[in-house]
């Protein structure tokens, strides 16, 4: 067995039951020892922009809605999770019990491609700085650059077998904190993560694919995200919307799917201030396929009802926990474009 596969295995040995009874991603499961969310906790930045190693689970996610210089519209995906097999720091280098996994996309509306790439312990490979910040596995990176403080402004890179792109990023608002100033509750059991986002990122950069090099401008959107056990053991998966509307505001929507579906959002002014939402503020509708490749999204207090509909109907990730992620284009009320992923779905 060569030394990439005994890797990634030890990764995989490392990640929760995705997919099974306790809950999707395992994230339903106990985690006696690990850190919990504290509502009394005040976020801290840039020291929120790290790691917290005494969580179980961790993700820097960035997604991008691009249109390109030929008039089409594009999407690209920057990932990196953090899982610890241990709530203590027990060893150092290859005995480190963080395990880090990372995924890539670019979606075009004919095309999905997709990469990943896994880390094991503390041996440089894979990590998160946060002053200066910087995220990295191999060579995929998101870093602060020119001087910028936090995350105002990302250089953001990363490849696969037949993709590349390189993208830089400008925060035009604040930083985002969801719930309860950062705690953000994940079902009726009081199952919680800490939550902020940088939801007002314009990007410019260069889409290397196939066909082709296509330059791209657009927005994108950073969720930073930890927790120990943000699901009850009912919950399968859920439904996350991130949409940047043509008026100027943001909008994040999310249902966990189970016995009782659990609803929230937030509605972010173009200012950054932020509307905390719940489920009697949201409707949700799904429409055709499995997953549901175009949804309706009402906010009936706010009049607003949206059509969200997929970019690319086959943005599945065929990673080694499949789920499906791409950029949506968005009509109704108020128009825009934004991004959608959705889990615990059978796949194909």
């Amino acid at each position: 067995m060569n030394a990439r596969r005994w890797l990634i295995l030890l990764a995989l040995a490392a990640l929760p039951a995705w997919g099974q009874e306790e809950g999707f991603a395992g994230l339903g499961s106990d985690v006696e020892g690990f850190a919990l969310p504290d509502p009394a906790r005040a976020l801290v930045f840039p020291r929120d922009h790290g790691a917290h190693q005494d969580f179980h689970i961790e993700w820097w996610y960035l997604t991008a809605s691009l249109r390109g210089a030929d008039g089409r519209d594009y999407g690209a995906q920057w990932t990196l999770f953090r899982s610890a097999l241990s709530p203590e720091e027990t060893g150092a280098g290859w005995s480190a019990p963080q395990v880090w996994m990372a995924h890539a996309a670019v979606t075009t509306p004919e095309s999905h491609h997709v990469a990943e790439r896994f880390a094991r312990g503390g041996i440089g490979q894979a990590g998160v700085t946060p002053e200066p910040f910087a995220a990295w596995i191999d060579d995929w990176s998101m870093r602060a650059t020119g001087g910028a403080e936090g995350l105002d402004r990302l250089e953001i890179a990363a490849r696969g077998g037949d993709f590349s792109y390189a993208l830089t990023a400008k925060a035009e608002g604040p930083l985002v904190l969801h719930g309860q100033n950062g705690y953000s509750v994940k079902g009726q059991g009081g199952q919680a993560s800490h939550y902020y986002s940088q939801p007002f990122y314009r990007v410019s950069g260069r889409l290397s694919l196939p066909e082709g090099a296509v330059d791209v401008t657009g927005h994108a959107w950073l969720d930073r995200e930890w927790s120990s056990q943000p699901l009850d053991r009912s919950q399968s998966g859920w439904d996350w919307f991130a949409m940047h509307l043509d008026d100027g505001r943001k909008l994040m929507v999310a249902q966990v799917r189970g016995n009782r579906p659990f609803l929230f959002g937030s509605l972010i002014g173009a200012d950054g201030q932020v509307q905390t939402l719940d489920g009697g503020d949201i409707a949700l509708r799904p429409g055709r396929g499995t997953p549901p490749v175009s949804w309706r999204v009402e906010l009936p207090g706010e009049e607003l009802a949206l059509a969200v509909e997929a970019v690319n109907p086959a943005s599945r990730m065929t990673t080694s926990v499949p789920y499906w992620e791409g950029p949506v284009r968005v009509t109704g009320s108020v128009t825009g474009r934004g991004y959608l992923e959705m889990t615990g779905y059978p796949l194909d």
